[in-house]
């Protein structure tokens, strides 16, 4: 009888939620109309909107999750699309390739993009696939003022280059002429930000701009600004044409050995960049081994040198791949990494499977709430197919209101993304294919969201649905267990991959870097206090209250924009000048106060000093290169020669050691500590100062004022050593806070669909737990209960987990010469944290189904 009672309940039930549908009509008379197409989509939405408000804690659970997981999303796709964008705005991208070098020599191994004069034009005349090139000399910053200014403007995207560069880059030339811009001496062409910068209201063909106080040039040309999604972003282009200034003579050198250029190549319609780069050994051979062979004797051959393990090998890098696929010495500016795009890729992927996993998960822990009304509309006479498309009409109505949602996140959430991945992303909100895009993945997720439980909850049989024999909760779920581990694998790899991150950037600032870099402020462009002022503002600079010491030079410990490079090679004095006896080294030129000023670690002799005449001919060495030179256990007195200028037996030069270094990093954790000699020289780049830290603001002031009355008219920079530093692992930086952002967002997600489903469990046992409290079960031993299921999937997550991240942490770790130790801690901690997590989320519903009370959840029986 009851089953009877209960059956009708059931059907009325139903009945009710058709509503004024036309699927059933005139009961009473069991006559049944063939709805058309159009009424049974509308009646779908209906009933799953129905559906769907009826079930408001759910629901909200399922959108709030799509939402954000489509907005994590989004805005990774955003950025990977910028990021795959670079460079395609030149029409001729695809034949458009960079040279590049893979060197091994003397101890070192690296890849650079540094070219030799000659070079370019070599290639174009023994190559017919080549159709052209362009070379770029010292990019950087300059001052920069107009003839009728008397203050200076420090730019830092000039770059000396030649006239065919408009030949070859896809940039709309709005004054002027853009093949004549640049084949005249003294000419420069220059971006509208410039024009409009220096000659607001007024064009600027024909006026002059003055660099570094010295090179009077004149504007030929004015360009449109070079794109943000560029590997360059030139605002000054500068002729390398004629005899003057020094740059343009270097420009006509014909040596291969003196490699200061960067070169590009305009390939052909129709040539095969692979062809040519297999030529190009036969390139080296004919134009680099008869100066090779000069400068190490005359039996020297590169393929002797190849043989010995040396190497020296060109490539042709395209310029599409140059952003994300390259990361050597004289790049332009700091670039991609293809590995980041392959990483919030996944991480994208991923935040959004664990979306779409709960509300497969929730809907299938539902199916016993809904198995009477799939068995009234069976018996009704409802097919298969209509519920398959019912329950995917739910599911793409969710999506969409997803969708919706993550738009607004979006919007709010893109300055914020901006200023950590240093980016300019925006909604492409009027772009078809933006709305397109968005369409399909609506229809996308909804179907891959909603296709199991729409399968699993149209395939119950109408006798045991209306009996009421479905069993739901977790126990009835294998597949649904299986997609609650998945979630936490996920949740716990990403949990390691943030710990490894931050202990990676922890250890590379708490690292002993061999100098010091507290408390020492680099004062930039010193050359603009030429001719005589450089020296007399150092030692001004030195009588300032808290300045304790002070170096004149451009080579500093830190890599970056205004931290100068200089590659030599070494051999020990009485052996020959071959490949087997040079050692690679830099070779910096600094003062008698460079030891003092970076705190670096004398263990040998004694520093450079301009009291000594033969420290004329004196280095200091660093201990890799003293180690690699085999100059024994007493290097100091030891005899080292190397060239001065080109590779020649007339220019070598002989070196006495008067000292040795500790090894310090003066470049990244990526690379090994390599070569590193000093000799007393100037170079003006910058003057350093060591100061005490309770004094910075009056420093500050100090330096400001000595610096206007030495050199009126020129801008006064500074840096922070220690904050110079950082910037070197800004990448890693922002790695790090957006894999620990997207990482919280999907164990939030995850999180979400643990709380609904432990509620829903709650849900169901109400009565066991009304049964258990009446015959004595304490809370404690029902909170357990009801978390156990649970706490076992994370455990067998977990797992999972850790082989998996074991293997992506020491990939990533490989990128590091130097590294952190990521021991047993670090996985047991995240396992910690991840099961802690989850056990808040749960307890929460635990404890209070616990502290129901029992006669609430019996009354009905």
């Amino acid at each position: 009888m009851k089953s009877g009672v209960r059956f009708l309940e059931a059907y009325h039930h139903s009945l009710r939620a058709f509503g004024n549908s036309r699927g059933i009509q005139h009961v009473q008379k069991q006559t049944i109309e063939t709805p058309s197409p159009k009424s049974m989509i509308s009646n779908y939405f209906k009933i799953a909107w129905r559906n769907l408000n009826r079930q408001k804690f759910y629901t909200i659970i399922n959108v709030t999750g799509l939402a954000f997981g489509l907005a994590a999303c989004l805005v990774i796709v955003l950025y990977i699309q910028n990021e795959l964008s670079y460079d395609s705005y030149n029409e001729k991208a695809d034949r458009i390739y960079r040279v590049d070098a893979d060197v091994k020599f003397g101890g070192n191994q690296f890849q650079m993009s540094y070219r030799s004069a000659p070079e370019a034009q070599a290639l174009v005349d023994d190559y017919p696939e080549v159709e052209t090139a362009v070379r770029f000399r010292s990019a950087g910053s300059y001052l920069v003022k107009t003839k009728d200014e008397a203050e200076n403007i420090k730019e830092h995207h000039v770059i000396w280059t030649d006239s065919t560069f408009f030949d070859i880059f896809s940039l709309n030339v709005l004054e002027g002429n853009a093949f004549k811009a640049l084949n005249q001496p003294m000419s420069v062409a220059i971006s509208k930000k410039i024009a409009d910068k220096y000659y607001p209201g007024e064009s600027p063909l024909g006026q002059s701009l003055i660099l570094d106080n010295n090179y009077h040039m004149t504007v030929k040309a004015v360009y449109d600004d070079i794109p943000d999604a560029s590997h360059f972003h030139f605002d000054i282009l500068v002729s390398m044409v004629g005899d003057w200034p020094p740059i343009a003579r270097e420009a006509k050198s014909t040596s291969f050995l003196s490699e200061n250029f960067s070169t590009y190549l305009l390939l052909r319609q129709g040539a095969n960049a692979n062809d040519l780069e297999a030529k190009l050994p036969g390139f080296m051979d004919t134009h680099y081994g008869p100066e090779l062979a000069g400068a190490f004797g005359g039996d020297f051959t590169l393929e002797k040198s190849r043989a010995s393990g040396n190497k020296y090998d060109l490539s042709l890098t395209p310029l599409r791949d140059i952003h994300l696929h390259s990361s050597v010495k004289g790049d332009f500016e700091a670039n991609g990494n293809i590995t980041y795009v392959y990483l919030f890729g996944s991480i994208a992927a991923l935040v959004l499977i664990i979306a779409c996993i709960n509300f497969m998960n929730l809907s299938t822990a539902r199916s016993g709430n809904r198995a009477k009304e799939i068995g009234v509309r069976k018996v009704m006479g409802s097919l298969k197919k209509h519920l398959i498309r019912q329950f995917l009409t739910e599911s793409f109505v969710v999506t969409a209101i997803g969708i919706l949602l993550s738009i607004g996140i979006v919007y709010l959430m893109l300055p914020w993304f901006n200023t950590i991945a240093n980016r300019q992303l925006s909604l492409p909100l009027s772009s078809y294919e933006f709305y397109l895009g968005l369409t399909i993945a609506a229809l996308s997720i909804g179907l891959l969201a909603g296709l199991y439980p729409a399968f699993f909850l149209s395939g119950f049989k109408p006798i045991q649905a209306l009996k009421g024999n479905i069993s739901s909760g977790m126990k009835s779920g294998p597949i649904r267990s299986f997609l609650v581990v998945f979630q936490f694998v996920i949740s716990i790899f990403l949990i390691i991959g943030t710990i490894t991150i931050g202990k990676q950037q922890s250890f590379i600032q708490n690292k002993n870097l061999g100098f010091d870099k507290e408390q020492v402020i680099v004062v930039h462009d010193a050359y603009a206090l030429r001719p005589n002022s450089v020296e007399p503002f150092k030692d001004e600079a030195l009588k300032i209250t808290g300045i304790e010491s002070g170096t004149i030079s451009g080579y500093l410990p830190v890599e970056n924009d205004w931290s100068s490079r200089s590659n030599s090679s070494f051999w020990k004095a009485g052996q020959e000048s071959n490949t087997e006896n040079m050692s690679a080294t830099q070779m910096w030129a600094v003062d008698q106060d460079y030891l003092k000023t970076f705190g670096i670690n004398l263990i040998e002799g004694r520093w450079l000093s301009a009291d000594f005449p033969s420290d004329s001919n004196a280095v200091v060495l660093n201990e890799t290169i003293a180690r690699r030179l085999d100059l024994g256990s007493n290097p100091v007195g030891s005899q080292i020669q190397s060239f001065e200028g080109e590779a020649k037996a007339e220019n070598i030069v002989t070196w006495t050691v008067v000292g040795i270094v500790e090894d310090f990093h003066f470049s990244t954790m990526k690379e090994s500590i390599t070569g590193l000699a000093f000799y007393l020289g100037k170079h003006d780049g910058n003057v350093s100062f060591k100061f005490r830290a309770d004094n910075t603001k009056n420093v500050i002031q100090a330096l400001g004022e000595t610096w206007k009355k030495l050199a009126p008219g020129q801008p006064f920079e500074y840096s922070f050593l220690d904050q110079d530093f950082e910037r070197m692992y800004q990448s890693e930086e922002r790695l790090g806070e957006l894999f620990t952002i997207f990482s919280g967002l999907a164990i939030m997600i995850a999180c979400l669909g643990l709380f609904a489903l432990t509620t829903f469990t709650a849900e169901q046992r109400t009565k066991e737990i009304g049964i258990r409290k009446v015959l004595g079960a304490s809370v404690a031993s029902i909170v357990v209960l009801l978390s156990r299921e649970f706490g076992k999937l994370i455990l067998i997550a977990f797992a999972v987990a850790v082989p998996l991240a074991w293997y992506g942490v020491n990939w990533w770790l490989s990128g590091y010469t130097y590294k952190t130790e990521i021991g047993i801690t670090v996985y047991v901690l995240a396992g910690v944290v991840s099961f802690f997590v989850a056990w808040i989320t749960m307890g929460y519903q635990s404890i209070k189904a616990a502290n129901s009370n029992p006669v609430d959840a019996l009354r009905s029986e």
